[in-house]
């Protein structure tokens, strides 16, 4: 098994702490990368509620644990941490709730298409139960890059600094829970890079639009485990 252990040498990229002016950059690459590494817009077109679910416990609330690439100046990349499991468990029951209610109400006011009704409707019947066991005292990241900058640097160099976080704060492992299907992101590529796959389930949300069978895959790192071990670089997006 294998880890991330060293950061870039020399690189043309910089990770920082995330700021609140970062706020709207980090939104809109989450929904730019939500469907697939594509823009969620070909399934569900609210943008607002879709970067609300996925992001806003981590800009709003714990935003300490969070980090952004830049090249050129730009955001291109970011990582959302939580090491307050507790506090996130029960915000994230608070923010459903609020959800639903604007949902509801844009679902009698006609705002959604067929598209994001399906979407909406996997969600409430189906989401729950394709959703695979997690560690429940854990800490867990959301990270995601545009186009061109995922296969080196930045999205490693973002969790090398997680990593280093926790280490810090002492927490013993972290989690991620990612689309897996085919040949890419396979269990045995996550074992490579250090992660361990400790449950999948398939997901059936973007059925008779992609021609693939998908699942989510919860992939855990123990934070403390020996370090003698090499770098590799890989693509990790989170959508």
């Amino acid at each position: 098994m294998r880890t991330f252990e060293r950061k870039t040498k020399e690189p043309d990229h910089t990770i920082r702490p995330y700021e609140q002016r970062d706020r709207e950059v980090v939104r809109r690459i989450c929904c730019e990368t939500g469907f697939l590494g594509e823009p969620i817009d070909a399934v569900f077109s609210d943008r607002e509620v879709f970067a609300d679910f996925l992001t806003r416990y981590y800009t709003d609330i714990e935003p300490e644990s969070s980090w952004v690439g830049e090249k050129n100046g730009q955001v291109v990349g970011y990582l959302l941490g939580c090491k307050r499991w507790h506090l996130n468990r029960w915000w994230n029951l608070w923010n459903q709730i609020g959800l639903a209610f604007k949902v509801g109400w844009r679902l009698l006011t006609g705002h959604y298409d067929a598209k994001s009704r399906k979407f909406l409707k996997w969600i409430v019947t189906r989401g729950w139960r394709e959703t695979p066991a997690a560690p429940s005292q854990s800490a867990h990241f959301h990270c995601n890059s545009l186009k061109g900058h995922r296969k080196i640097g930045i999205i490693r160099d973002l969790i090398m600094t997680l990593f280093e976080d926790l280490r810090k704060h002492g927490v013993p492992k972290v989690y991620g829970q990612m689309v897996t299907y085919d040949s890419r992101r396979t269990e045995r590529v996550f074992e490579y890079m250090g992660f361990k796959v400790v449950s999948k389930k398939r997901i059936s949300k973007y059925e008779k639009t992609v021609d693939k069978e998908l699942y989510l895959t919860t992939a855990v790192m123990e934070i403390n485990e020996t370090r003698e071990k090499k770098s590799i670089i890989y693509d990790l997006p989170m959508g």
